[in-house]
């Protein structure tokens, strides 16, 4: 990446963003927009429509007519492969464009953000235009005068709420198996990081997805996301994001049409680091790592720290001395390695995890204030807090910043209680250099992803998802593309 492009391209004018309801651009029904507030800043960068129950209803029925006439359901594979590629080159050719207008909104320092929005979500929507014309319907085993087939066809309406930590990359993990598979998709971008997903919307039009495929209303989750769960036209809803809004979108749900909900939600993931990990040093700059990119605004962020009591103290003082090498920082400078908070609403509940884990004992090793606040923007030094109990609110609450609670342990049976005792159970890691230790973390820390001796960078070819109040189903992979068939069983008599 070249500094000079970036600068460039930060001064560009960002154009008001209307929906796109049936390939086409449409205001909010009555007229409404909301301000786009850059966290760089605290400025208003430009305004999208603020949907109506209308505007969702409009977007849906385009996207059922869309299914209905099998305009892209009925098309040859290879053609839906084709466009799929298209779209994915299109990503790549304005990544950085894409890359920097995701910035400006959510705040994620660049160098992150290039690689995890438009590379990732490029390279999902290549890996399954690669793999829908591989998935093959099955015979099953019959007497010789029956023939069983089990089809798989695309479910129909696809509903996907979408947040706002990395809208493109989250957003591909959702339209890459659906469209693949046939399905038409209606989005709901986040309220504070709607545009780049805008934008790829729009250059998916220009590879020729056909109008009324892929929908999109930007506006109030009150609003238009619960016209969307109530809708008895969606068939399947999809969603990243808080246990509050998941719960409310099973109501919808049992509320409407009984549509099938997968939610990828909430996570308080533990890091445990052993006196035997092979390399101690190499672990603390993982585990700040692991906790303070993008502000630690990631599902699956590194939450917990678990530390052997015999290393405790060295080890803490190794994590401090990463966290406090980082540079926090305008997130549009190459040099940056924290970005901001995505809003001034999140840094405030950010700064009251950290006074409420001082009540209860904990202690401020590094960080716990907001920092370049001459910027107006929403920045926050990386927090790492000692003494935090199990049963604390650092050790149980999901906090989606950049905050660090340590716990100690004395042996293997207290590592695996203290890891399992919080309702989450998104991804967790284990530094050790005994294998057999090491197996039985993965057997008995409850979570959808174990990391060994590292932590992050799992791609797409493996699933993310949770257990427990961590959600249901499954992203990324083959195993994602479950979630937008339908099994249909013919039984024919020969």
């Amino acid at each position: 990446m070249d500094q000079n492009k970036i600068d460039t391209l930060r001064a560009e004018l960002v154009p008001s963003f209307s929906h796109l309801i049936d390939g086409r651009h449409l205001p909010a029904s009555d007229g409404a927009t909301m301000d786009v507030v850059s966290p760089i800043n605290g400025q208003v960068l430009t305004t999208m429509a603020r949907g109506t129950v209308a505007d969702m209803e409009a977007a849906i029925t385009s996207a059922r007519a869309a299914f209905e006439d099998r305009r892209w359901a009925g098309q040859p594979p290879a053609a839906r492969k084709k466009v799929l590629m298209k779209w994915a080159d299109l990503i790549e050719a304005h990544a950085l464009e894409l890359a920097v207008l995701g910035v400006r909104d959510n705040g994620t320092e660049i160098g992150m953000a290039f690689k995890a929005e438009p590379g990732s979500a490029a390279g999902t929507i290549r890996y399954y235009a690669e793999a829908l014309d591989k998935i093959y319907g099955e015979i099953a085993p019959t007497a010789g005068d029956i023939l069983g087939l089990i089809h798989k066809e695309p479910v129909g309406v696809v509903g996907a709420v979408i947040p706002w930590n990395f809208p493109m990359m989250i957003g591909a993990w959702k339209l890459g198996p659906a469209l693949a598979m046939g399905n038409s998709v209606v989005l709901k971008p986040a309220e504070t990081a709607s545009l780049s997903l805008m934008r790829m919307c729009d250059l998916a039009l220009e590879a020729g997805l056909p109008p009324g495929v892929l929908n999109a209303v930007t506006g109030e989750g009150k609003i238009v996301g619960e016209a969307m769960g109530l809708s008895m036209d969606v068939d399947v809803l999809v969603f990243t994001g808080s246990g509050g809004t998941g719960r409310r979108l099973m109501e919808y749900s049992a509320r409407s049409n009984m549509k099938r909900v997968y939610l990828e939600l909430g996570g308080k993931s533990p890091n445990i680091v052993f006196a035997d990990a092979p390399d101690l040093a190499e672990a603390a700059k993982v585990a700040a790592a692991g906790i303070f990119r993008n502000s630690g605004q990631v599902c699956v962020a590194a939450s917990r720290l678990l530390v052997e009591a015999s290393v405790h103290d060295d080890f803490v003082a190794e994590v401090a001395k990463a966290a406090e090498a980082m540079r926090v920082g305008d997130p549009l400078q190459l040099e940056t390695h924290i970005g901001a908070v995505n809003s001034e609403t999140q840094l405030n509940a950010n700064l009251g995890f950290v006074d409420t884990a001082v009540a209860e004992g904990g202690q401020i090793v590094t960080g716990g204030q907001r920092v370049l606040a001459e910027t107006n923007g929403y920045y926050m030094a990386p927090t790492v807090v000692t003494g935090v109990r199990p049963d604390a609110s650092l050790a149980q609450k999901e906090v989606f910043g950049p905050v660090l609670g340590v716990t100690p342990f004395e042996d293997d049976d207290e590592a695996v209680a203290i890891a399992n005792s919080t309702v989450y159970g998104l991804a967790g890691g284990v530094w050790t250099s005994n294998l057999g230790r090491a197996h039985r973390m993965v057997r008995d820390v409850r979570t959808g992803v174990m990391h060994v001796n590292t932590y992050g960078g799992a791609d797409g070819t493996v699933p993310l998802g949770g257990v427990g109040q961590s959600g249901n189903g499954h992203d990324k992979s083959l195993h994602a593309i479950e979630k937008y068939i339908n099994l249909k069983t013919a039984w024919i008599k020969l």
